[in-house]
């Protein structure tokens, strides 16, 4: 697997608290520049960075990040705006006080709803896996099955524990026909990506692998 595939499977991303303009436009030139799968950005630039690109590269962003406690109807909102700004991607995150009360129904039931909001647009669901048990994560790899969503995503990056392949395997074992895998959080060489996706991730969450690349 070389370096263009993995790159091409990237979701170019910078998601920092205090990231400005002229660094969301550094790495949206990288993304067009190496033709990463998306550029994941926050919502606030989504508008210019759609102005700026247009087609020319995959605008991603994120919906209830990055601890995913906020009301259904809030981040529905939030997908139809930034659906309406210009996104081609949106990850959200999920309401974990819910999976830890076992209330999977309505997990289910708000991925779907924001699935709805999406419409041909690509749904992301980050699940967090570092804050879950294997139970767990298996009845939230069925709600993402049957909620219709395109891919489940390990983690935001912002927790205790980034991407492993022991749950890419686990997640690529459970999830549903259609439902693919974006492994995130923690993947700091080629060498690491190249073992996600060996292990059945589809796309990489990540800011390091473009900059790699830039060194060589």
């Amino acid at each position: 697997m070389d370096q263009k595939k993995i790159l091409s499977a990237v979701d170019h991303t910078l998601l920092t608290v205090t990231a400005t303009w002229e660094e969301i436009c550094r790495i949206l030139d990288q993304g067009e520049k190496w033709e990463t799968a998306s550029v994941c950005i926050p919502p606030s630039y989504v508008r210019q960075a759609k102005e700026r690109k247009g087609d020319s590269v995959r605008i991603c962003t994120v919906i209830g990040f990055p601890n995913g406690y906020q009301t259904t109807a809030s981040k529905v909102f939030e997908t139809k705006d930034a659906l309406n700004n210009g996104a081609d991607e949106i990850d959200m995150v999920v309401n974990l006080g819910w999976v830890k009360d076992g209330l999977f129904e309505q997990v289910e039931e708000e991925i779907r709803e924001l699935k709805k909001a999406c419409g041909d647009h690509t749904l992301k669901v980050i699940v967090e896996a570092c804050l879950l048990s294997e139970s767990e994560k298996i009845a939230l790899c069925r709600a993402v099955t049957r909620a219709g969503a395109d891919f489940i995503k390990t983690s935001t990056g912002f927790s205790r524990g980034g991407a492993t392949c022991e749950d890419v395997r686990l997640f690529a074992e459970q999830i549903g026909e259609g439902v693919q895998i974006k492994a995130a959080g923690g993947i700091s060489s080629f060498e690491d990506a190249k073992a996600l996706m060996e292990c059945g991730a589809s796309r990489l969450g990540t800011s390091r692998l473009v900059k790699l690349a830039e060194q060589k």
